[in-house]
């Protein structure tokens, strides 16, 4: 993976500094609230219900055991010893006191980490597909692409003061792992006729109020026209977008009110503008970043005990079916450690399960780690006569649940349990639905499902590209959950369809026992999964499950 230069850690080293006396500052009572709050934001420090939250940077979701242990300390250190991943990639501590937050980012600063443009608006953490540089349909990996526009966008003079937040997506292969058509700019590594690499371009994705997928504006953007490209967008929607109106100034607002014909036009003006300042020095680091990325040295092993075990152990077997993904090394597997235990708070990891994560990825991972925008952990690269041993390990640090992309493999935001945001809980939503799903024993029947779940219209848990998807509002100081079906945030991105009227907070289990019983009873087969079969069906049979069955037992 890529390590700071002696650039980046002065650069790092004298923000800590910078925030250090500024925090200083708010606690002698020299600032006022109002006045270190932007300051704060530009350091990724929130304040939340109950306490400040530390949102810290996990560029492209790769991390070290070095770095994983460093978290894992500042968790027990300063906070309650855990720290949660987030959709975004990255990892929030939800409990420091504010004097010793310096400290924590000190400790950042130690193993090449920051909590920097975690927050405001500026174009934030660029977030990649977590399978990559190891996925067997991947076109190239896409790290060094996302590590160059970290470099190019931190700090950067021009993009500080954006009319809102700006979130970049990319992904190197055909299945996309990286919710590209729901970001700010989604990028997509693709081969010409020519076999040549460049990107395909969407522009205007995103959730929240006004959720939408974006647009393509590029079938086709050269490699080396990338920075520019993206700098000509970021340009135009820094002049147009709109300041007046928080709510109506992400970029999708911005092409919905312009216009995809001339929002395309004028990127294309000012790219034609940028492109010749651009003289290669961006090449010339693109190649220096793509060394940091080469292939670890794979081993030549065999994997016949992997697939002895594999028909012996019916534990393991289940572990193997939901939890590897196929690598591009047929010796290989890509492992996903689910961090949704059954009843446990979706993305939240102790200090100790970080530790052991660090331990195995650095004893049989070849040091590498990341994180799922679906709040999950991966060892992107295992041989598979390790995978026995590694699977006992997490069975014993709870780490060894097999559901991912199961039911309850759920996305879920913090909610009103922490977030000044929300409007709703989604956490214990969360854990009760798993809970069912377990009682129940029918999740492996079901088979893959989405469910994602936000506790406001900010739609932090995509809830909005969920097969099933659930949002809780605040109904005249109750919580109220609206329910989407038919969402996706894969290559084949949509937007769910309203349900109709909302649910009670202990309601919303038992509605979606409903609408995955009526899908396991209207399926073809097994072999139709829940999205395959709610497009062929349409909305009708599950709301009449979902509503009918509802006036049912009120008449009851």
């Amino acid at each position: 993976m890529y390590d700071y230069t002696d650039f980046d850690e002065s650069f790092v080293r004298e923000r800590v500094a910078q925030f250090s006396q500024q925090v200083e500052r708010r606690l002698d009572g020299s600032l006022t609230e109002d006045e270190f709050k932007p300051l704060r934001l530009m350091n990724g420090l929130y304040l939340q219900l109950h306490a400040y939250m530390l949102r810290v940077a996990i560029p492209y979701g790769t991390l070290n055991p070095a770095k994983m242990r460093q978290l894992a300390y500042i968790g027990e250190t300063w906070d309650k010893g855990y720290g949660h991943w987030t959709t975004r990639q990255n990892i929030q501590f939800n409990w420091p006191k504010l004097p010793d937050v310096p400290a924590m980012l000190q400790a950042l600063a130690d193993v090449g980490m920051h909590a920097i443009q975690t927050s405001g608006n500026c174009v934030r953490n660029v977030t990649a597909d977590h399978f990559a540089g190891a996925a067997a349909d991947e076109v190239a990996d896409p790290r060094p692409y996302a590590e160059l526009l970290r470099q190019w966008s931190t700090d950067h003079p021009e993009f500080q003061f954006l009319p809102r937040k700006f979130k970049i997506a990319i992904t190197g292969a055909k299945a996309d792992r990286a919710v590209i058509r729901a970001h700010d700019i989604g990028l997509q590594v693709v081969k010409n006729d020519q076999g040549g690499i460049g990107f395909r371009v969407l522009v205007g994705g995103g959730l929240g109020r006004t959720p939408l997928i974006g647009m393509v504006v590029r079938d086709f953007l050269p490699e080396a026209d990338l920075l520019p490209y993206v700098e000509a967008v970021l340009s135009v929607y820094n002049i147009l977008g709109r300041r007046d109106n928080k709510y109506k100034a992400r970029i999708k607002i911005t092409l919905h009110e312009t216009g995809r014909e001339e929002i395309t036009r004028l990127v294309e003006e000012r790219f034609a503008e940028l492109r010749p300042l651009f003289g290669g020095a961006d090449q010339a680091l693109l190649e220096e970043i793509r060394a940091a990325f080469a292939p670890p040295a794979f081993r030549d092993a065999p994997t016949d005990a992997y697939e002895a075990f594999y028909k012996a152990d019916p534990v393991f077997r289940a572990f193997a079916d939901t939890n590897l993904a196929r690598h591009r090394n047929e010796q290989y597997a890509i492992v996903t450690i689910s961090v949704k235990a059954h009843g446990q708070t979706p993305g939240d990891a102790t200090s100790d399960q970080m530790r052991l994560i660090a331990d195995l990825a650095e004893q049989y991972g070849h040091g590498d780690i990341r994180i799922s925008h679906e709040q999950n952990v991966i060892l992107p690269h295992v041989h598979k006569s390790d995978l026995p041993v590694i699977h006992a390990a997490l069975v014993k640090a709870g780490l060894g649940t097999a559901n991912v992309g199961l039911a309850s493999d759920i996305i879920a935001c913090p909610g009103m349990d922490y977030c000044a945001l929300a409007t709703a809980r989604s956490i214990p939503v969360a854990q009760e639905i798993a809970l069912r799903m377990k009682e129940l024993d029918l999740e492996h029947e079901i088979g893959p499902l989405k469910i994602k779940i936000s506790g406001c219209i900010n739609a932090c848990g995509h809830h909005h590209v969920g097969h099933i998807g659930i949002l809780g509002l605040d109904r005249a100081g109750v919580e109220n959950y609206q329910i989407t079906l038919g969402g996706s945030g894969a290559e084949d991105a949509a937007i769910g369809d309203k349900t109709g009227p909302g649910f009670a907070y202990d309601q919303v289990v038992p509605a979606v026992e409903r609408i995955l019983k009526a899908y396991l009873s209207h399926r073809k087969d097994a072999g139709e999964d829940f999205l395959q079969a709610y497009r062929r069906l349409g909305m009708e049979p599950f709301k009449a499950a979902l509503y009918q069955t509802a006036e049912a037992q009120d008449a009851a």
